[in-house]
C-alpha cells in the first residue's frame, strides 16, 4: 500500500520532531529544516525524507519542492517553521522566516499543487481579552509583539492562497513537554527552585495567566486534523489549546511544593517596582554581556490572563486534552526529569532558548555520548590493528569482548571528565589501569599510546559530525587534553612501581 506524501516545514523544531516521530509510520514524510536530522534530534526513519534548507533561501527550498515533484509530490503542507524569541527585538529574521520564508513555502507549494495547507500560527497573536472575555476562533490576531504580528501577515497570506488549495490555521497554546522545553516556564522553574535573593518573588499578584498544552496532545490533535482536512472551510482558524490559562501564582505554588515539601510563601512586587526593576537588571546585563531573561515589554503583561474558549474547534475536531498531561498535574513529572537527568534538563531547554548558548562541556559530553558506541567500536579496530602490526605487541593477547569492554569503561570515565569538568576522574582511572596493566607486563609508552588513540578516535568521529566540526577547537581543549593528563599519569604510575620494585625483580639494563 502506497503511504500518503506528507511536507513538513520546521521539521526540526520542537513540534516538528515529535510530529514526525508519530506519522513516521502512517506517511512518506519530507522535512524541510535549517539544521540536519540528526543534529536536531529528528526521527531517522526509511519513510522520512529530508531536506536541509532555509525556506527564506527561495532557490534551495525551490529544488527541494521539485525532488518532492519527481518523487510523486504531496497532498499536504503542515508548516510549522517560524522564528520566536523573547527578547522583544524587532530583529530581522521575523520578517526574513515568518513573512518571506512562508511567501516561498505558498509559492512553491501551489507549484507543486498540494490540496491542504496546515499553518501554526499562536494564540499569542491575539491581543489579552479585557476581564471575564475570552480568546476564541473568531478573535482577530491583533496582538502587539513582533511574533503577533508576523503570525498576522501570516493568517492574511494563507488566506489569499484559497484558489489554490485549502488552508487551515492553528493557534496553538505554549506547548511543554515532559523536559520543560518552554523558555519562560523554564526560567521560572529555575528561579523558584533556586537559593537566588529572588527565588520566592512574583510580579504584580501573580496572577500573569497563559494557556499550556502538553506537547503530545498538540500532536494529538495534528494528527486528527490531518484526518479532517477534507471537511474544513476555506481559511478556518482552530484552536489547539484547553480553556482557561493557568496562573503564575498556582504554578509557583505547585512547583515549590513538590520540590520543597512545603507551601511556600511567594512575596508580590508590586507592577509600579517591577518596570524599573526589570530596566536596571537589563542595564547591568549589556555592561555584563549576559542579558537577562526578563525583559521590558513582558511588564505590559503583568496580571494580564489569556483565558481561552475553544469549545468550537474541541467540538468539531472530536478532541480533547489529556487530563493526566494537564500542565499543574504534569510539573512533579518535569521536575524529576529536573532532579534525576540534570544535565539533559539544561541541555533541552538551552536548546529550546534559541539565544542562549549550551556550555560547549554539556555539548562536548551529548556528542560522545550519541556517538559512544561508534567510538567504542573504532577505537577497538584501532588498537587491533596496531595490535597486529605489532606498534602494540601486548594488545595482542587481549580477545575483541575484552576490548569492547574495556573501551566502554574509559570512554565513561572520559565522558564523566568532560561533564564535570574534574580531570581527576580520568586520572585516577588512568592510574588504576596502569597498575594493573603494570601487573600484566606491559609497557608504559604501550599502554600510554593507547589511551591516547581513544583521544584521536573522539577528535576524528566528532569532528566528522555537522555539530562537531563548529566545536573543533573546544574538542582539542576538552578531549585530549584530559587524555593527555591520563597518558602522563600511566607514565608517572609506572615509574614510581619500577621503583619500589625490588632489585631481584627489576627489569635487566
Amino acid at each position: 500500500m502506497t503511504l500518503p506524501a506528507l511536507i513538513v516545514t520546521g521539521a526540526s523544531g520542537f513540534i516538528g520532531r515529535h510530529l514526525l516521530d508519530r506519522l513516521k509510520e502512517r506517511y512518506r514524510i519530507y522535512g524541510i529544516a535549517r539544521r540536519s536530522q540528526r543534529r536536531s534530534g529528528a526521527p531517522i526513519h526509511p519513510n522520512v525524507t529530508w531536506f536541509q534548507v532555509d525556506i527564506a533561501d527561495r532557490a534551495s527550498l525551490e529544488h527541494a519542492f521539485r525532488r518532492i515533484g519527481e518523487e510523486g509530490g504531496a497532498d499536504t503542507v503542515v508548516h510549522l517553521a517560524a522564528h520566536y524569541d523573547f527578547t522583544g527585538i524587532e530583529v530581522p529574521e521575523y520578517q526574513r522566516t515568518n513573512v518571506d520564508g512562508l511567501r516561498n513555502v505558498l509559492e512553491c507549494s501551489r507549484e507543486l499543487g498540494i490540496k491542504h495547507l496546515i499553518f501554526s500560527s499562536s494564540v499569542a497573536a491575539c491581543q489579552f481579552p479585557s476581564p471575564g472575555r475570552t480568546v476564541d476562533e473568531t478573535s482577530p490576531p491583533t496582538g502587539d509583539h513582533i511574533y503577533a504580528k508576523t503570525k498576522a501577515i501570516g493568517e492574511e497570506m494563507v488566506k489569499e492562497y484559497e484558489a489554490h488549495f485549502s488552508s487551515v490555521i492553528v493557534r496553538f497554546a505554549a506547548l511543554f513537554s515532559d523536559w520543560c522545553e518552554y523558555p519562560p516556564l523554564f526560567k521560572f522553574l529555575e528561579t523558584w527552585l533556586s537559593s537566588k535573593w529572588n527565588q520566592r518573588i512574583l510580579a504584580g499578584k501573580g496572577q500573569s495567566a497563559i494557556p499550556y498544552l502538553h506537547v503530545l496532545d498538540g500532536i494529538d490533535f495534528l494528527q486528527r486534523l490531518l484526518k479532517r482536512l477534507d471537511e474544513t472551510k476555506p481559511g478556518q482558524i482552530v484552536v489547539c489549546s484547553g480553556d482557561g490559562s493557568t496562573t503564575h501564582l498556582e504554578l509557583f505554588v505547585a512547583a515549590t511544593h513538590y520540590h520543597f515539601g512545603e507551601y511556600i510563601k511567594a512575596i508580590f512586587m508590586p507592577r509600579p517596582l517591577v518596570k524599573p526593576g526589570v530596566h536596571v537588571r537589563c542595564l547591568i546585563g549589556r555592561m555584563s554581556g549576559e542579558m537577562p531573561f526578563e525583559r521590558p515589554w513582558m511588564v505590559e503583561y503583568i496580571d494580564e490572563r489569556l483565558d481561552i474558549d475553544a469549545t468550537n474547534t474541541r467540538e468539531w475536531l472530536g478532541w480533547e486534552p489529556k487530563e493526566r498531561r494537564e500542565i499543574i498535574r504534569r510539573l512533579p513529572f518535569l521536575l524529576e526529569n529536573r532532579k534525576v537527568e540534570p544535565v539533559e534538563w539544561i541541555r533541552r531547554n538551552h536548546a529550546a532558548m534559541k539565544q542562549y548558548r549550551v556550555r560547549p562541556n554539556l555539548q562536548i559530553h551529548s556528542l560522545l555520548g550519541a556517538h559512544a558506541e561508534e567510538i567504542s567500536a573504532e577505537y577497538t579496530r584501532a588498537l587491533e590493528e596496531r595490535a597486529h602490526r605489532g606498534d602494540l605487541p601486548s594488545y595482542g593477547h587481549v580477545t575483541h569482548r575484552e576490548h569492547e569492554w574495556n573501551h566502554k569503561l574509559i570512554l565513561r570515565h572520559l565522558m564523566n571528565a568532560v561533564l564535570t569538568q574534574e580531570r581527576g576522574v580520568f586520572i585516577s582511572y588512568c592510574r588504576d589501569l596502569a597498575e594493573r596493566r603494570f601487573d600484566q607486563g606491559y609497557k608504559a609508552h604501550e599502554l600510554a599510546s593507547a589511551v591516547q588513540e581513544l583521544g584521536w578516535v573522539c577528535l576524528r568521529i566528532l569532528g566528522e559530525d555537522e555539530e562537531g566540526r563548529e566545536l573543533v577547537g573546544l574538542l582539542h581543549g576538552q578531549i585530549m587534553s584530559t587524555v593527555l593528563f591520563g597518558c602522563d599519569e600511566v607514565f608517572e604510575t609506572f615509574e614510581t612501581l619500577e621503583a619500589s620494585r625490588p632489585i631481584s625483580e627489576a627489569a635487566p639494563h
